[in-house]
């Protein structure tokens, strides 16, 4: 039978600019992500060259939140993994004053996550950040922005320190090198160098948001995110096995720095030979030396394989892999793999021995309402049992796993195409790509399934 232990957290994750709308009131500032109403890719236009987009509403979750939040203590949810804006707070980045109203508004969320005993568990920088940091400074290019996130860190820390005792610090670090301006606030044609250097910058704050989160909040934990995007050999070629290795360090160069507090030699290595050069300032790596992380998060969505041929590489969603011929793909064209997960898992176990997060796993699929104008997603049950199922496998393994929080339980804005018909919820949303729609809020089949694997311990998982 599989059962999970009684103090695993059981929930959901959502981010600020994919749920909140409302993105310009009660003092916020614009940010990256609002800069991006139609997707990934980097704006070609300035602030008020800016046009409209659907995350300008999104799911109205700014005002909606008692609501939304009463569905998932249905659901059962002992977790709620959600995003700070950094804009709500700071709403120019560099600005010397927060704003109080943002600090308000997450003040009144936490409370409202406490009156169902569901922790919050917040990340303090998902996928954003105040868009005038990238006007005025070029983004994480610049090293003042250390000094401006951390300030940020330590007004959050200070003002929720009671409320909040689970943070994440930046949210899939290592997209970066896919996305440079959701991660970084760099081009899309930005240099390797220039990349590296903002990430060097941008792994500087993290260490000094750890630190800060172990002397503010001292019965805290703070973890990193990644995401989990490991590769399989395509063939059994050693050659395959070594493009397999460099793929994977690639986005656990980011665990090793987080968790083993230095740079790695086989990135020291990929710099030498590429002539890139980190500038680094004397305490730089004393300060990352100090601050391992409490525990190490990933989102996981599928695997990919890794070919010396180039040939064999296929253009994905943000990542490039090969195709792996024994696995089926989504509607989106990830591939599903969930033993792959009981597979990372062992992963980053055996090569950090740190606790666990599943914070993000989920199926992204069109759903239609049937005549009774319910949805029944047996397609997103089938994905998410067997991930979990595979999670429980990891556990029997030995491996420590703290909770699993799936990507999003409710119908959000995707982040990177700004579309509704990707859909990931337990919870519909009557929202649609052309902004139609009465936000009304239904519950799909999956949420009744959620609601007794929850209930169970997952007892009710089918293997």
């Amino acid at each position: 039978m599989t059962q999970f232990p009684k103090d695993f957290l059981w929930g959901g994750a959502i981010a600020a600019n994919q749920v909140e709308g409302s993105h310009v009131l009660a003092g916020k500032g614009l940010s990256t992500a609002d800069m991006l109403p139609s997707g990934i890719l980097s704006p070609h236009q300035t602030r008020e060259e800016r046009t409209p987009g659907i995350k300008d509403i999104a799911i109205d979750f700014y005002n909606r939140y008692p609501e939304d939040i009463a569905l998932f203590d249905e659901m059962g949810f002992n977790c709620l993994r959600l995003s700070i804006a950094w804009t709500r707070i700071y709403p120019n980045g560099d600005d010397q004053e927060p704003n109080e109203e943002g600090l308000a508004y997450y003040e009144r969320i936490f409370d409202e996550l406490a009156k169902y005993d569901i922790t919050p568990f917040v990340t303090l920088s998902h996928y954003e950040m105040p868009y005038a940091l990238v006007e005025n400074y070029g983004g994480w290019a610049d090293r003042k922005l250390i000094e401006f996130f951390e300030r940020y860190v330590t007004t959050v820390f200070e003002r929720y320190k009671n409320k909040v005792k689970l943070w994440l610090t930046f949210n899939e670090i290592n997209m970066s090198l896919h996305a440079p301006f959701t991660g970084v606030g760099l081009q899309e044609n930005a240099t390797e160098q220039e990349i590296y250097q903002a990430i060097h910058h941008q792994l500087v704050a993290n260490a000094k948001a750890v630190k800060l989160c172990q002397t503010i909040i001292p019965d805290g934990k703070i973890g990193n995110m990644l995401l989990g995007a490991i590769n399989y050999p395509y063939t059994c070629n050693p050659d395959d096995v070594i493009a397999a290795m460099h793929e994977n360090n690639k986005w656990l160069f980011f665990g090793d720095v987080q968790t083993r507090g230095k740079y790695p030699g086989y990135m020291l290595r990929y710099f030498r030979e590429n002539n890139i050069n980190i500038e680094m300032e004397a305490g730089d790596l004393e300060a990352i030396a100090a601050a391992s992380v409490d525990f190490i998060s990933f989102s996981y969505y599928a695997s990919g394989c890794a070919s010396a041929d180039p040939k064999q590489k296929e253009v994905g969603n943000i990542v490039d892999s090969v195709p792996n011929p024994y696995l089926e793909k989504s509607q989106w064209g990830w591939l599903i793999d969930p033993k792959g997960l009981r597979i990372l898992l062992n992963f980053l176990w055996d090569r950090y021995q740190k606790p666990l997060f599943i914070v993000e796993n989920g199926l992204g699929a069109i759903d239609e309402l049937d005549e009774n104008g319910e949805i029944q997603d047996d397609y997103r049950i089938k994905y998410l049992n067997d991930h979990l199922v595979q999670a429980h496998e990891a556990m029997l393994d030995g491996v420590e796993l703290m909770g699993f929080t799936s990507w999003g339980p409710i119908d959000l804005v995707a982040n990177s195409t700004a579309e509704m018909k990707k859909r990931y919820g337990f919870i519909y949303v009557d929202r649609h790509d052309d902004g139609s729609g009465t936000l009304e809020r239904k519950r799909k089949k999956s949420f009744h399934w959620y609601q007794e694997v929850i209930q169970t311990q997952g007892a009710s998982l089918t293997e």
